[in-house]
């Protein structure tokens, strides 16, 4: 699944070749998509604009999309002078509960809410444990006016513990399954600081997290500052120097780990942090094997004269046999690789601006 600026695209893989197949929401903005492999479950985020935002779900089997509810934040009380309106801007992330919990759904928001559903999407109810702790007040958005969550990481060990990301907010768990949140983004460093609050952990920029899944302690991060590691499940983190490593940057948006394999994970540098484009205009992805230890720059396919695509958090994606990857750019490039990255395959340049590649 390709979510554009001006639909969703879905792919197929026919005789060595991906195919652009069905097209759906022709000409309006999918900002998110969700594929559940509890019940084969398809869900579709749109922003409208001044129609608002939208989420639609379609049925295993079932070829139309019905549209269903969208997270709503209750009133804003009257003595509440927060820096943001309780109001929905966008559906940034989604993700599936557990497989002991049928139905549940998690949906991170801009301006920051997280929100949940019992009953695949038809309600929604905002987990104001999250929305209400005070360190909320310091949140601020990165590229977005408002700050959002933009990863959600629950573990297929025990759904009760989730950690998300957030931009500009950190990382939080909770254990509980909401009850109850901590801040969990120790070690991260915000260069854009003052020095003494370098280190807070409420004021950090994680630009998207992953989780593996075959080893789900272990988390990786691209961070506006860097590229960090956790292998205690977010306890702490640790950054990933570069250094005589190979990547041309540790600058990026995109992150993606093997899902059986816990110390190799995929970047796609770009210059830092103004310019957004690929280090000498030349785009790469970066790969390292080893847990950071080193870095491969893979280059084989990818246009390496005057490109200027940015490849934004959700844009970069690994199927579930660790050597099938997806990845999309804001100026409508798609390309696919069938060997962990070594080589890539151009599929259009033609698209339009890509916010989400999705695997199902």
């Amino acid at each position: 699944m390709v979510a554009t600026r001006k639909g969703l695209f879905e792919l197929a893989r026919q005789n060595g070749s991906w195919i652009i197949g069905r097209h759906s929401f022709a000409g309006d903005p999918v900002v998110m998509v969700l594929f559940d492999r509890r019940d084969d479950t398809l869900y579709a985020a749109l922003n409208l604009g001044h129609f608002g935002v939208k989420l639609h779900r379609r049925d295993k089997g079932v070829d139309a999309w019905t549209e269903i509810a969208v997270p709503a934040y209750p009133p804003q009380p009257e003595n509440r002078k927060d820096d943001v309106a309780w109001k929905l801007l966008m559906i940034w992330s989604l993700a599936a509960g557990g497989t002991g919990e049928p139905g549940v759904l998690w949906a991170g928001t801009l301006p920051g809410g997280l929100f949940r559903s019992r009953d695949r999407g038809d309600s929604w109810e905002l987990v104001s444990s999250l929305w209400e702790v005070p360190e909320r007040r310091e949140w601020v958005g990165g590229g977005n006016e408002a700050p959002g969550i933009h990863s959600i990481c629950v573990d297929p060990r025990d759904s009760r513990r989730v950690l998300v990301g957030i931009s500009c907010g950190g990382a939080w768990v909770t254990r509980d399954g909401g009850a109850s949140w901590s801040l969990s983004a120790a070690g991260m460093r915000a260069n854009y600081m003052p020095p003494e609050r370098a280190d807070d952990q409420n004021i950090q920029d994680p630009h998207s997290i992953a989780q593996c899944a075959a080893a789900p302690d272990v988390l990786w991060c691209q961070h506006h500052n860097g590229i960090w590691r956790s292998t205690d499940a977010g306890k702490f983190w640790q950054q990933i120097g570069i250094e005589k490593k190979g990547p041309p940057s540790d600058f990026g948006f995109a992150v993606a780990v093997h899902p059986h394999d816990p110390d190799t994970a995929w970047f796609v540098p770009a210059a830092a942090d103004q310019k957004r484009i690929p280090v000498d205009a030349a785009l790469s992805v970066t790969r390292t094997r080893d847990g950071g230890k080193s870095f491969d720059v893979l280059r084989a396919g990818l246009p390496q004269k005057h490109c200027y695509d940015l490849i934004y958090r959700h844009s970069l994606a690994v199927a579930d046999n660790g050597q099938t990857l997806m990845m999309g750019s804001t100026t409508g490039g798609l390309w696919a690789s069938e060997n962990g990255g070594e080589a890539w395959q151009e599929i259009s340049t033609t698209l339009p601006p890509i916010y989400a590649v999705r695997f199902f």
